[in-house]
Parts: structure tokens; sequence; C-alpha cells
């Protein structure tokens, strides 16, 4: 004889979703929103402290770059958001001041980053910046003023 699960159709061993995980993301969403807007009304929301909030934000970063739903940024993206977040640590008085080493350091992996490739890519390029090129061009432009 049939059970009560069965006669009624219900599809949990089949892997049928039910309730909250039927919904459609957006409602859900809409739902969770909700409680977590009352929660922190209550002062019973968990309060994220930095070292967790890096960490679930580098699992949920992951995980879509597992889906290859992550995001990729463009170079100007990239060094719009860089500036964003040096500017707010900034304000915040959290940004990082380097000494002068550590400037000097920075700077060098950079120049070595702006040219890598094969030594004779490297060769066209100075520790200042651009091809030597555009360096002659420069030099023979500042000369024709004296």
């Amino acid at each position: 004889m049939a059970s009560d699960r069965e006669k009624k159709g219900d599809d949990r061993s089949s892997g049928g979703k039910r309730g909250f995980a039927s919904m459609d993301q957006d409602k859900q969403r809409e739902i969770a929103s909700k409680g977590g807007k009352a929660a922190h009304e209550k002062g019973t929301a968990h309060e994220f402290d930095s070292e967790e909030a890096r960490e679930a934000g580098s699992k949920g970063g992951k995980a879509a770059h597992e889906k290859g739903t992550a995001h990729e940024f463009d170079s100007d993206e990239a060094r719009r958001a860089g500036s964003k977040g040096g500017k707010a640590a900034h304000e915040k008085g959290t940004a990082h001041q380097f000494d002068s080493e550590e400037a000097r350091e920075a700077g060098r992996k950079g120049g070595e980053s702006r040219g890598s490739g094969s030594s004779e890519d490297k060769s066209s390029h100075s520790s200042k910046g651009g091809t030597s090129g555009q360096h002659a061009k420069a030099g023979s432009q500042s000369h024709k003023h004296k």
C-alpha cells in the first residue's frame, strides 16, 4: 500500500525542490534581505571583522571563478577600482605609508612587470618608462629650444 508521501507526490527523494528552495532567486534574495534588515534592527545580526570579510569575499570570488561567472576587469576598470580603494583607505586613515625603501622596491617591481617579455623588449624600455624611441623623440624635442 502506498504511503502518504507517495500519494501526495512528495518528490524530495528524487531531488525536487520544495519551499524556499523552489522559489526563483530574486524572491529568495528579497526574503533574505528582509531577514537581514530585521536582524540589524534587532541588533542580532553578525558583524564581520575585516579578516572574516576578507575570507568570505575570497570564498565568493573563488566560487565565481570556478563557475565562470566572475567579472573580468579590463585595465581601466582595475585602475579605477584601485584608485577608489586607495582614496577610501587614505580618508579612513588605514592606508599603508611606504618608507623610502618600500617605495623603491615597489617601483622596481612595477618597472619589471611593465617591461616583461623577451630580453629584446626589455632593452627598449628605460627605468623611467616608455620605449627608447619615445625617449629619443622627447630628447630631440627638448634640445630644439636651446
